[in-house]
């Protein structure tokens, strides 16, 4: 009888029987390094968090915000109390060397808005009207008395705007540092516009491969700080560990898609009446190698005009007591690169709002 199966000659058993084995070893090899690099993200994780104890203390936003808590962290005494919002992405340590300073002469408290830091999540989606009702929450939780000087760097001015549109009596006076403008995306070259718009799509794509990174320990170990090479390293140190969170990842990709919703909140919050208002601008243009290829160093020329001449001076207009002021050795991170300006500015405007004050006496 003839056998139906065909036999395998010698050379090819042996080239599949080496085969597998290399593909079980590589997949072995996988796993294995998976394993170790959760291992890493795990052990680091647990190492920065005895290096970085929480600055400040958690705050329970009560029944309209189930399960909701946000770091609060102040320092100082006096009046006015000075409240600090942060940029997008930018956890509340970034005021580190503003706020010691601001302590010395007022009141001042940082926060850490919901998915920053040592703040829990908070619910969807993310835009400056949530955000504001969030921080009114956490100021009347915490115990905190106004009427408050805001000061916001970068997307914190659509939070601040909106919270003085929804609680003004809460607002005395305002510092933006080189604060977003509801416009700016409109003004911006149509090459950048076009990037935003692709970037856009991609986020949640992004979102999911940076929550897979930091997981698996590759974004702790590829992580760099290019932006902040003048800085001490342990405080890239404590910055890094902090926006190495899946939260921190979902709270601000949820922040970004909110951006257009957050812009429309702020065109319909109104001006700021005759409050004290002290706009800080970048003068410094950002790197072109920063940025995105495609742009052009003309676009970035001319968009840069138009940040310093025209958007950032229409938010000095939206108080009667409005007034900017450029800071030409600073790009957009004025809190990092020229903190003394800031504290400045806030200072001048406590001034203001205490003078305002006991004329009322």
């Amino acid at each position: 009888m003839v056998s139906a199966s065909v036999a395998v000659p010698p050379k090819k058993r042996w080239f599949w029987r080496w085969t597998k084995r290399i593909l079980i070893g590589a997949v072995l090899l996988v796993i294995a390094a998976a394993l170790c690099g959760i291992a890493y993200q795990a052990i680091g994780n647990w190492h920065d968090a005895r290096r970085f104890p929480q600055e400040g203390r958690s705050v329970a936003l009560g029944s309209d915000f189930p399960g909701v808590s946000l770091n609060l962290n102040c320092s100082g005494a006096g009046s006015p109390s000075v409240i600090l919002d942060s940029g997008l992405g930018v956890p509340a340590v970034g005021w580190d060397f503003v706020q010691p300073e601001v302590a010395k002469f007022t009141r001042v408290c940082s926060y850490d808005r919901a998915g920053y830091s040592w703040s829990t999540a908070g619910p969807m989606p993310r835009t400056s009207s949530e955000i504001a009702r969030e921080l009114h929450a956490l100021l009347t939780a915490s115990g905190e008395k106004g009427p408050y000087v805001l000061v916001a760097h970068s997307f914190g001015g659509f939070n601040v705007r909106v919270y003085t549109g929804k609680y003004p009596a809460d607002v005395a006076g305002l510092v933006f540092v080189d604060t977003s403008h509801e416009d700016q995306i409109q003004r911006m070259p149509p090459t950048l516009q076009q990037m935003m718009k692709n970037a856009e799509k991609d986020l949640e794509t992004q979102k999911k491969l940076a929550r897979l990174f930091i997981f698996l320990g590759i974004a702790r170990l590829t992580a760099n700080d290019e932006g902040m090479t003048k800085m001490s390293k342990q405080f890239r140190d404590e910055v890094k560990y902090l926006q190495l969170e899946a939260k921190f990842v979902d709270a601000s990709v949820a922040e970004m898609q909110s951006f257009p919703e957050s812009a429309e909140e702020v065109r319909a919050s109104g001006n700021l009446g005759d409050r004290p208002l002290v706009v800080l601008t970048a003068g410094k243009q950002a790197d072109l190698k920063d940025l995105p290829k495609g742009v052009s160093q003309q676009e970035l020329d001319e968009f840069g005009k138009t940040w310093r001449e025209d958007l950032q001076v229409r938010l000095a207009h939206l108080s009667t007591r409005g007034k900017q002021i450029v800071v030409p050795d600073s790009t957009h991170m004025i809190p990092l690169e020229r903190p003394d300006t800031v504290v400045a500015a806030v200072r001048e405007v406590c001034d203001e709002v205490r003078s305002q004050a006991a004329a009322k006496l």
